[in-house]
């Protein structure tokens, strides 16, 4: 059976403090992130830490690329202001300063290599 070309995807997730891989792009796969968003629904303003890992060679490279980032509260956040192109076995990883209130949704294109 052959790959589909295009697969459009929806990532959502509720943020908490342990860090979580929320996406990794398939092997064979290029992954554009198209959109991620974070809502924040406690009362007070909350923080949020964006990480792209790649792995090499058995070990995890980090890139962070928001570092706890404030949100204020009932306000919502695009965590990227343009594309990110994530390579085949790329993670997005995420955490926040209290469990359960970030609420997040990421769209992405994943396209054949």
């Amino acid at each position: 059976m052959a790959l589909a070309l295009n697969v459009f995807k929806t990532v959502t997730n509720t943020v908490q403090q342990s860090e979580q891989e929320i996406y990794t792009a398939p092997v064979g796969y290029t992954g554009v992130v198209l959109l991620a968003q974070v809502t924040n629904t406690h009362p007070s303003s909350q923080t949020i830490n964006l990480t792209h890992r790649r792995r090499i060679s058995g070990l995890d490279y980090d890139t962070e690329m928001l570092l706890d980032y404030p949100i204020p509260s009932s306000d919502t956040l695009n965590l990227l202001s343009g594309k990110l192109v994530l390579e085949s076995g790329d993670k997005l990883v995420v955490n926040c300063s209290i469990n359960d209130y970030l609420k997040l949704v990421i769209s992405i294109l994943e396209t054949l290599n």
